[in-house]
């Protein structure tokens, strides 16, 4: 009977194991449009701390051809916003669609935030250029560094970007 108590173990843990390494992470990162000052937040949705390290956001694949308008005369149109955050200084060039944010973790529930001017590049937009709607977010992406694992969340046509978990949240 000792011999079989091993065994058993053995393939009741390796499909646990399995299960684990595919589990995403309880994040969320949301886009709030308020012109001229846009603001992401990003949330720890889950009940354990995370061990966040970086965010990243790429605008790039958006529908509305989102860039970051921080300087006036610059990239975008009318009104503009420099980064902002209480996370960390981060310089975002003009015209830019990419930035990244370094962080030291995110406890449960924690949330964290950042505000920035975002503008389409569309001919006919929805909003006009210097707001937007969320079918022009729509296809950004947040990506995350927990643990030292690569996450990544597209945003939908609600400006959400959602990692869930898919296994319990065992984060």
């Amino acid at each position: 009977m000792r011999r079989i108590l091993p065994i058993s173990f053995l393939a009741m843990a390796a499909p646990i194991a399995a299960m684990s390494a595919t589990c995403g992470v309880p994040l969320e990162a949301r886009f709030v449009e308020g012109a001229p000052v846009d603001r992401f937040v990003i949330t720890n949705t889950g009940a354990s701390a995370l061990d966040v390290t970086e965010i990243s956001l790429d605008l790039a694949p958006s529908k509305g051809r989102l860039i970051f308008d921080t300087v006036g005369g610059g990239a975008g149109v009318e009104v503009f916003q420099p980064f902002r955050s209480d996370a960390g200084i981060l310089a975002v060039a003009d015209g830019a669609e990419m930035l990244s944010l370094p962080l030291a973790g995110l406890p449960s529930g924690a949330k964290v935030s950042f505000t920035i001017d975002v503008d389409d590049r569309l001919t006919a937009s929805e909003l006009g250029q210097i707001r937007v709607s969320g079918s022009e977010m729509q296809g950004a992406q947040m990506a995350f560094t927990v643990a030292g694992k690569g996450y990544t969340a597209t945003f939908d046509a609600q400006n959400v970007a959602r990692i869930a978990p898919t296994c319990g949240d065992n984060a």
